[in-house]
């Protein structure tokens, strides 16, 4: 969804709406550097680095109380080699949904969170055939796991454009 436009309070200047997701390209872990060697892959949907560490791309949904839509985060979370490798095993079938959850540790840093969200516990839910994992935080008292729990407002979904047109 993306909303009528918005007067910007960094630049006073109306913006085109406000995007309710944002997505990383990888997992912070990651560089172009690492490509040259053939034990590292960035996927659409995962990344191995040096055939040790493994990652999978999946979502963060914070309920917007104000809006009649979700705002999304799209993250990377680490897993272990098992759950990567039985992630892999199941992908394609459709009784996925019934896996327990994974436990991965965020890989992701957002902008606008103090502290930094790199390494937050998680769990990992596979969905429907077609659908990223959804990621529930572990809940502590994190300002993302409060936000994942209790939701924001739409002047925070404003805040995050903001942060991601002028950073």
């Amino acid at each position: 969804m993306i909303t009528p436009a918005f007067t910007c309070t960094c630049c006073g200047h109306e913006h085109d709406g406000l995007p309710f997701a944002y997505a990383m390209a990888a997992p912070v872990y990651w560089s172009p550097q690492l490509a040259e060697n053939p034990d590292n892959v960035l996927g659409d949907e995962y990344c191995v680095i040096d055939n040790e560490h493994h990652f999978v791309r999946g979502r963060i949904v914070l309920p917007v109380r104000d809006a009649g839509e979700d705002f999304e985060w799209g993250v990377w979370v680490s897993l272990s080699k098992a759950n990567f490798d039985r992630m892999a095993e199941v992908f394609d079938d459709p009784a996925r949904v019934q896996e327990p959850p994974y436990f991965g540790w965020l890989s992701t840093v957002l902008p606008g969170y103090e502290p930094t969200t790199l390494n937050l516990k998680t769990n990992l839910h596979t969905q429907e055939i077609g659908v990223r994992p959804l990621i529930e935080l572990e809940p502590t008292d994190h300002p993302l796991a409060v936000e994942q729990r209790e939701g924001i407002t739409l002047a925070r979904v404003q805040e995050f454009a903001e942060m991601a047109l002028h950073q």
